[in-house]
């Protein structure tokens, strides 16, 4: 049975990044998922059929997650299904964020309560229910997991990075100066040997 490889790209990105990493894997397939979902509910329950569709037919499923893909594929309900998940950036306290998000848009618990969806001048509304859901389903995540993450990372801070990686058992690599966003010629190749060497382990 084949090996497979499963990217989930990040808010704004496509199934066409998992091109990047197949040279890392050259024994196995590598092939992205195009989720179209925002919410975790809907986009965990694509990410859910989409792996247990490749389980059936695979010897084994590795992951590579981005940002909010690797937050929505910890809502998946897939880790008994994931033989090692390397996690990029990935978003971890999702309600920390949101609430930071609506500090930043000077908007009340209350407010939003108020109103269900409130749109914000940096792009992204501001939605209770998606804050309810958040807060009633916590992350919980058991497959083995390397974490790669910048130091000036602006969407999680390094003590709530450090937090989640010793609560689930996760190895964390830093990479000091590195950014939310992987994407320079030196922070790529970083993220290259990172892969590698997790892969030999």
């Amino acid at each position: 049975m084949q090996e497979f490889v499963l990217y989930l790209h990040g808010k704004g990105g496509s199934a066409a990044e998992s091109a990047h990493y197949r040279p890392l894997f050259p024994g196995s397939v590598v092939i992205g998922l195009d989720y179209r979902s925002e919410s975790p509910w809907e986009a965990g329950a694509e990410i859910f059929d989409a792996v247990s569709r490749l389980r059936a037919d695979a010897a084994s499923v590795t992951l590579i997650a981005n940002s909010i893909g690797a937050y929505f594929a910890m809502q998946a309900g897939i880790d008994a299904m994931i033989r090692k998940a390397y996690f990029i950036s990935p978003v971890v306290d999702l309600e920390r964020l949101i609430l930071d998000r609506m500090a930043q848009a000077n908007v009340t618990e209350a407010e939003l309560k108020a109103c269900g969806t409130i749109p914000t001048a940096f792009g992204d509304d501001l939605d209770w229910t998606y804050l309810c859901y958040v807060r009633e389903h916590p992350v919980r995540w058991n497959a083995p997991t390397e974490i790669l993450y910048g130091s000036s990372d602006s969407l999680t801070s390094y003590e709530t990075m450090a937090a989640f990686a010793e609560a689930h058992g996760a190895r964390l690599t830093v990479l000091e100066g590195g950014e939310h966003w992987f994407h320079t010629p030196g922070q790529m190749a970083f993220l290259d040997r990172w892969i590698t060497i997790g892969c030999c382990d």
